[in-house]
């Protein structure tokens, strides 16, 4: 009996010994797991209900995802620009009143909310970067009202993009879709927390892809701003929202745009509306692009993202004429970064990229969010055409620490021509006399179908300033232009019948 004894109770330490290791190893290895690889484990065990009643039923894809999609609420602490408050810029003040920036002036705590949706059952969430941005304090509130501190471990302007966690486990999970598949006119729902309500799901169609609305500021000190305002630089923000009619307001930023097998395909991100209220157009950040975010927020703990090396401009067939090249689609290169990927792939100025990794490119958008996707050391295949030939070319991805920005700081006259549509010559003093300006460039030509015509700007208009910088020569609009927040440029200047102006607008790269 002893012997028997003696030999279960090994036998028990043998497994407890096992079990503990195994359990040790798990551990380790969860920690190393990609949110993808979390999710097969989770669905493994809790697959999705998926209706048999057709892509028009809801009601199965609602129950799945609105359990996982949480209300964030975010307290500030005394006053800051970077808590809100009036900019002057009303595409940023749009910008912030979407997200839930709290606006208040007075030096004592203030609060806003937005949404988020959890992608692991141990904790992690996926919402806006503007969500959470300087945030002191986030409580996370499930829709069975359990609530929860969250940690930020990952943020980047770029994106829009913020991961968070909470410690907490056996949480709902949102399944991660494929955004490639997605189609135009398929149904969708969105999901979130907004105007204050609590969870809400509305439904639309998808109505484009690939939209860049200018909406993501060029960021100038978060983990991608390396670009110095006096040197070229390559704009980082990555713009390729999927649009959707479905009902988004404040309060939806970082909820769930899903399908209506219930999968994720999108984070909800913007609304493009005069009041700040929905207006029939909303935008989602793509997820596989989140995907990619995410992971490098768990393994590197900041966004590693690879760069081309090149800047550019969309074609169209006015803008294509203009540059004497015979496509209408596509982006034309302006300049091409030493150092760069593209570069060391023998890619040049007045080249024209017309697909990457074998597909059509219609937009800057279409190649941005492709290489987002990305690491330095990774390859992408671009196929750009010259001279009438189309040739293919593998550009490996440098990351911004290998890119060495081109040392001649000022665009050329052509390209600044380019960009806003005018050509310029300095102000004499003689003008400058007559209408009490100390500064001005005159407008000497304008193109038909460029920025300052659009907007109404004449030739012998004399501009004094933009963006708030004194401009007397090129390589002051250059500078000036460089200082462009979220695309808007600001000009103060002379009309031609010597009265006053001042106007905003957008002019893209």
């Amino acid at each position: 009996m002893r012997k028997i004894g003696i030999t279960l109770l090994t036998a028990f330490f043998g497994g407890a010994v096992a079990i503990g290791g195994y359990k040790l190893i798990e551990s380790n290895s969860d920690a190393k797991m990609s949110i993808e690889d979390k999710q097969k484990v989770y669905f493994a065990n809790n697959p999705l209900s998926v209706s048999s009643a057709g892509d028009v039923d809801f009601v199965q894809a609602a129950a799945a995802v609105t359990p996982a999609v949480v209300h964030i609420q975010t307290t500030y602490g005394g006053s800051s620009r970077s808590q809100g408050g009036d900019s002057g810029d009303p595409f940023e003040d749009m910008f912030r009143d979407f997200f839930g920036s709290p606006r208040n002036t007075q030096r004592q705590p203030s609060m806003a909310s937005g949404s988020g949706v959890i992608v692991t059952d141990d904790g992690y969430i996926v919402t806006n970067n503007h969500v959470v941005e300087n945030a002191t304090k986030i409580e996370v509130i499930l829709p069975d009202n359990r609530s929860f501190q969250a940690k930020v471990i990952g943020r980047d302007p770029n994106t829009d993009l913020a991961l968070i966690k909470v410690n907490a486990t056996k949480l709902p999970v949102v399944k991660l879709g494929n955004s490639d598949n997605v189609q135009v006119g398929e149904w969708v729902l969105a999901v979130g927390y907004p105007l204050t309500l609590q969870t809400t799901v509305t439904a639309g169609i998808v109505s484009a892809k690939g939209r860049a609305i200018g909406i993501l500021g060029q960021d100038e000190g978060g983990p991608q701003g390396y670009y110095n305002r006096n040197q070229p630089r390559v704009n980082s923000a990555i713009e390729s929202f999927i649009q959707t009619d479905a009902a988004i307001n404040r309060g939806n930023s970082g909820g769930a745009l899903v399908n209506t097998r219930g999968e994720l395909i999108g984070i909800n991100a913007a609304i493009a509306s005069q009041t700040g209220y929905y207006a029939g157009y909303g935008f989602a950040i793509p997820v596989n692009l989140a995907k990619k975010i995410m992971d490098d927020f768990i393994k590197f703990g900041s966004v590693r993202r690879g760069f081309v090396g090149v800047t550019f401009q969309e074609l169209n067939s006015s803008r294509a004429k203009d540059l004497g090249v015979s496509e209408i689609s596509g982006l034309y290169v302006n300049t091409v970064v030493e150092g760069g990927g593209a570069a060391a792939a023998g890619i040049r100025k007045g080249d024209v990229i017309t697909k990457v990794d074998g597909v059509k490119i219609m937009s800057s958008s279409d190649l941005q969010e492709r290489v987002a996707r990305l690491r330095p050391g990774d390859k992408v295949q671009l196929t750009y055409s010259r001279d009438g030939k189309e040739r293919t070319v593998g550009v490996t991805l440098k990351g911004e620490d290998e890119v060495k920005i081109a040392g001649n700081s000022s665009q050329s006259t052509e390209e600044i021509y380019n960009r806003l549509g005018a050509s310029f010559a300095p102000a004499s003093s003689a003008q400058k006399q007559r209408y009490r300006i100390t500064s001005g460039v005159v407008v000497t030509d304008v193109r038909e179908d460029g920025v300052f015509s659009s907007n109404g700007l004449e030739k012998g208009t004399i501009i004094t300033s933009i963006n708030g910088k004194p401009v007397n020569k090129a390589d002051d609009i250059d500078a000036a232009l460089s200082n462009s927040r979220n695309n808007m440029i600001r000009l103060n200047g002379v009309a031609p019948d010597g009265s006053r102006i001042m106007m905003t607008f957008p002019v893209t790269d």
